[in-house]
């Protein structure tokens, strides 16, 4: 019997409503649609409940999820490593925002309106150790 495919591809990055799924699913482990549905209806728009079931189940059939059918409540879990999703997303953001460069990046973070005065020192504490920690 072959194997899917989908295998053999690169990892396959989250969409944006994908990754609200996964979020729920990393912060609180394996669950079930009405779990993670009843969840995002608390933080996003309401959605219905037949748009989550689907998304979940798309999400199973490109690899991003799995699902336990050996009770009546099928419990999902996430089959992407959180760290390494984020890794990979944050590389594609860098390379089409801001044309690979991190200081870029964090120039734009420093200037942002969001940024705090407190998180700009945390950025200002973490560049001087930095510099004091290399050879």
């Amino acid at each position: 019997m072959k194997g899917p495919a989908k295998d053999k591809q690169p990892m396959q990055l989250p969409t944006k409503t994908e990754m609200d799924v996964l979020q729920v699913l990393w912060a609180n482990g394996p669950s079930t649609v009405r779990f993670v549905h009843d969840l995002l209806n608390t933080q996003k728009d309401t959605v219905q409940y037949t748009s989550t079931l689907k998304l979940m189940q798309v999400m199973t059939e490109k690899g991003m999820l799995a699902r336990d059918e050996s009770s009546m409540k099928h419990i999902y879990r996430p089959l992407m490593e959180e760290e390494k999703t984020k890794g990979k997303m944050l590389g594609r953001f860098l390379d089409s925002m801001y044309d690979g460069s991190v200081s870029n990046l964090v120039m734009a973070l420093m200037e942002n309106e969001k940024t705090s005065e407190k998180e700009l020192q945390v950025l200002k504490e973490i560049a001087n150790k930095l510099a004091n920690d290399k050879p």
